[in-house]
């Protein structure tokens, strides 16, 4: 049974806030396992009037940042790590495939591959209407 998220309820297991939390809702997640969210970018975000005024497109470091922040409301939902702060340790294999652009989207999925004391892996895919975007393992830190 699908366990949903609304904003309200992300930032109570996320520190993230306006202009920087970055998932809007979440539609399933299993703490420690995996979380399912979305976020929705208008052409109102801030970034855009910079990147690019012509042709705006979501630069992808906030992409990745919004599958890092999937990843901690999995990690961050259990009970050892619950009022912690996770943070990146590392990216690898980031590709970027498709631009994101003001009304898409995007689907943001974030497994947990592992756990070693207060690091972690996640192996992480952000898609828009069902093609990648942005792909990568992203490695985190919990800060204790």
């Amino acid at each position: 049974m699908a366990k949903a998220l609304t904003t309200t309820e992300i930032m109570k297991i996320i520190p993230h806030r306006h202009p920087f939390l970055l998932i809007d809702r979440v539609e399933d997640y299993e703490p420690g396992q995996y979380c399912i969210g979305y976020k929705n970018f208008t052409y109102d975000e801030y970034f855009f009037r910079g990147h690019f005024p012509e042709m705006p497109i979501v630069p992808g470091v906030i992409t990745v940042e919004a599958l890092a922040q999937a990843g901690a409301v999995a990690i961050l939902s259990q009970e050892e790590f619950k009022g912690k702060i996770a943070v990146f340790a590392g990216i690898d294999k980031c590709k970027f495939k498709t631009a994101v652009v003001p009304g898409d989207t995007v689907r943001l999925e974030t497994r947990i591959t592992a756990i070693r004391g207060p690091v972690g892996f996640g192996e992480a895919v952000a898609s828009v209407n069902g093609k990648v975007a942005v792909q990568a393992v992203l490695k985190f830190a919990i800060l204790q």
